[in-house]
């Protein structure tokens, strides 16, 4: 097999594995919000309920930086190919298993302990996911080109998303009790079929140059968690912080300005979907240009500026444009608001890997992105919501969001100051070639 077919097929992998995985991160999400109160917690009374059901939803969130650890360590160990092949199946199965569990109605408590239960390991999964594809695409490129590539990965996630808000359009079409007793599994139990159509693809990717390389000269980190704490400790905080808007991003649009516009403002619900899937829509067809901009730009840090430095002012035009309450207005302000974070998120993955020796990058990126989701990303609608209630106004939250810009831009610009990991080994491959 050629190089560039290697890493052609590493690419459509990275992607094709991705979107599935993030898809099935996100039905969870709607489903949560629309169904799984009377499904599995009809004992509960209403908002009680929705909460729980919110509950097991960051369940995955923190199950996340687990499966980071685990699969970054077997993936710095035994290689990329292997642990996305596992992901891929975890995913999977336990995706179509919600979509065949029994109720409360039919097995009782059984049910949201199972439901807690399988979406621990789907956490899990995901935690080693994002990693693996990353690297996967981003070690095959060809040299100068590894943000290009990572950003295959990056794509997975708003495909997913719009596949995901998709189905459950076209699901809620269904009578109530049609949708409550068997409609929301099917978005569940087609992912399935999507895992079949992942999984032999997957199969047919090559292990990535870099990890191979160091199979081969047995140069694989013994415990990379202990090592990358040790060695890189710096990195892994600066990490988090560049993954901050690119992840909160998705939960100020389609988390909290959803539950924003729909009961303080007058939006009503399949209005304000249609909004958040316009926003996931621009973010599809502009997100890849990103990775165009860093890679021809000659400086990442001019080109991290250039992406990030409108959102400070366009995030705030987006919540001053939904509060108008004007449907023309507030897509427009969402989508706008969408095109500077999906432009970093797209750079953002190559950008953090290079900034780590191969070694003991799966596990290092990992960690930053996980620990980014649970800590930040994950919890930016509880603190949205958190300060519209205690101030009563909006305002609290766009400086909330202008600080996760400014705290991204802040880490990005320092984490480019650190080494380039893969400019140190390809001067180190030309140096071994030049000697032979």
């Amino acid at each position: 097999m050629s190089t560039a077919t290697a890493a052609r097929r590493a690419g459509i992998g990275s992607f094709i594995g991705s979107t599935i995985e993030w898809f099935d991160f996100y039905i969870y999400g709607t489903a949560s919000a629309l169904v799984f109160d009377e499904v599995f917690f009809p004992e509960l009374d209403g908002a009680l309920g929705t909460l729980v059901a919110f509950a097991t939803f960051w369940v995955g969130f923190l199950a996340r930086p687990l499966g980071g650890i685990i699969f970054g360590h077997y993936g710095d160990r035994l290689g990329r190919k292997k642990t996305l092949v596992i992901t891929l199946l975890m995913m999977g199965i336990s995706t179509t298993l919600i979509g065949v569990l029994p109720s409360y109605a039919q097995i009782g408590v059984a049910a949201p302990l199972l439901l807690i239960a399988i979406r621990m390991v789907q956490g899990i999964g995901l935690g080693g996911e994002w990693g693996g594809s990353v690297l996967i695409a981003s070690e095959h490129a060809p040299k100068g080109k590894s943000i290009l590539y990572g950003a295959f990965a990056q794509q997975g996630s708003p495909v997913g998303n719009t596949l995901s808000t998709v189905c459950f359009l076209a699901i809620s079409q269904l009578p109530d009790d049609a949708f409550t007793s068997w409609g929301w599994r099917l978005p569940f139990l087609f992912s399935a079929l999507l895992v079949i159509v992942g999984l032999f693809i997957r199969l047919r990717v090559a292990e990535s140059p870099a990890m191979a390389n160091l199979i081969e000269k047995k140069a694989v980190a013994k415990l990379p968690f202990t090592e990358v704490l040790r060695t890189q400790p710096l990195l892994i905080v600066l990490g988090i912080g560049t993954c901050t808007i690119g992840l909160s991003a998705t939960y100020f649009k389609s988390t909290f300005a959803l539950s924003w516009a729909t009961s303080d403002l007058s939006f009503d619900k399949s209005s304000f979907l249609t909004i958040i899937l316009v926003a996931n829509i621009t973010q599809i067809l502009v997100q890849p240009w990103g990775a165009v901009i860093a890679t021809k730009m000659r400086s990442w840090s001019r080109a991290v500026i250039v992406m990030l430095v409108p959102e400070i002012l366009l995030m705030p035009l987006m919540f001053l444009f939904i509060g108008t309450e004007n449907y023309a207005l507030a897509m427009v302000g969402t989508a706008v608001a969408t095109v500077p974070h999906c432009l970093y998120y797209a750079a953002l993955a190559g950008m953090l890997a290079s900034r780590f020796p191969a070694n003991v990058r799966y596990t290092g990126i990992s960690l930053c992105y996980q620990l980014c989701g649970t800590l930040l990303g994950g919890t930016t609608p509880i603190v949205g919501q958190f300060l519209l209630n205690q101030t009563g106004s909006i305002v609290a939250v766009i400086v909330y969001a202008v600080f996760q810009v400014v705290l991204t831009l802040g880490c990005m610009l320092a984490l480019l100051r650190k080494p380039n990991y893969d400019e140190r080994a390809g001067e180190e491959s030309g140096a071994q070639a030049v000697a032979a």
